[in-house]
């Protein structure tokens, strides 16, 4: 199996990415923040070990604002490499009550709102990001997913995504316009969108994992420490190499503002698991 993948049959990415939500603070979104030096360095070391995918936000920042995701890989990587793919979300508003759902009308400021921050003027993939952890299964994303696709025809956006969505939002944001990437809460201990995956590698669309080490929780799986002692591994690098071997079409995008981490994460991706733990491990 290929340890690279092409969105859209153009870009072409290492399946072990990055992903920038713990960058700017301790606690995931709006948590205390991270020194921006420490940001900065882990993201330094992620383009030395490989990574060529970066998967970012505007509204990841920590809770007072200072240290954003965005600013940080800017500030850092630009001008970027020839081969860095930086993917980005929107649909959601931050407020201070919280999270709103943005409207078709809010696509633009959004879109130009990460285009600014991150220095550029076309995004490489943007998805839509509807409801909040559970996809939200009544609802229609089209009219949102239309106004994407309208700033993909000015040339703002090369390719879009849909996140947090089911079989049935995946069809229609195909009507509309073309998928390149689905990125769904799953993991090795969470395996609700399995038939959602098949669908993905069926029509060659990358399923792009969110929280694919469990999301700030251990994955505490008896079957995932088992073949780890097999491998001299953890069970985070089995659960990131079992996410690899389960689809040619999965990319990890682990997140930590941690230089160890990272270099744990990024050693995942050259774990072989055997026909016998991917059987156990099914």
């Amino acid at each position: 199996m290929s340890n690279r993948f092409r969105f859209g049959g153009d870009l072409d990415v290492n399946r072990m990415g990055f992903g920038a939500m713990r960058l700017p603070s301790k606690a995931g979104m709006f948590g205390p923040a991270r020194d921006p030096e420490a940001g900065r360095a882990v993201l330094r070391r992620a383009v030395e070990l490989g990574v060529d995918h970066i998967d970012t936000a505007d509204f990841y920042f920590s809770a007072d604002g200072a240290v954003r995701a965005n600013t940080l890989i800017r500030e850092t990587l630009f001008p970027y490499p020839s081969n860095l793919v930086i993917a980005t979300k929107v649909g959601h508003i931050v407020r201070e009550d919280g999270f709103t759902q943005g409207t078709a009308a809010d696509m633009r400021p959004l879109v130009e709102a990460n285009l600014e921050s991150l220095g550029l003027d076309c995004l490489d993939l943007v998805y839509l990001r509807i409801g909040a952890m559970s996809p939200p299964h009544d609802e229609s994303l089209a009219a949102r997913f239309e106004a994407l696709a309208a700033l993909r025809e000015e040339g703002l956006i090369r390719h879009l995504g849909i996140s947090n969505v089911n079989a049935d939002h995946l069809a229609e944001a195909r009507a509309i316009a073309p998928v390149v990437a689905v990125q769904n809460h799953y993991h090795a201990a969470q395996r609700a969108d399995a038939d959602l995956l098949a669908a993905c590698e069926e029509a060659g669309i990358a399923f792009v994992p969110f929280f694919p080490m469990g999301g700030g929780r251990e994955l505490d799986d008896e079957r995932l420490a088992e073949v780890a002692g097999r491998h001299d591994a953890t069970v985070a690098q089995i659960g990131l190499a079992w996410l690899l071997a389960s689809s040619p079409v999965t990319l990890a995008i682990p997140g930590t503002g941690s230089l160890p981490h990272l270099e744990e994460n990024m050693a995942a991706a050259a774990i072989t698991l055997t026909e016998e733990d991917l059987a156990y491990l099914a």
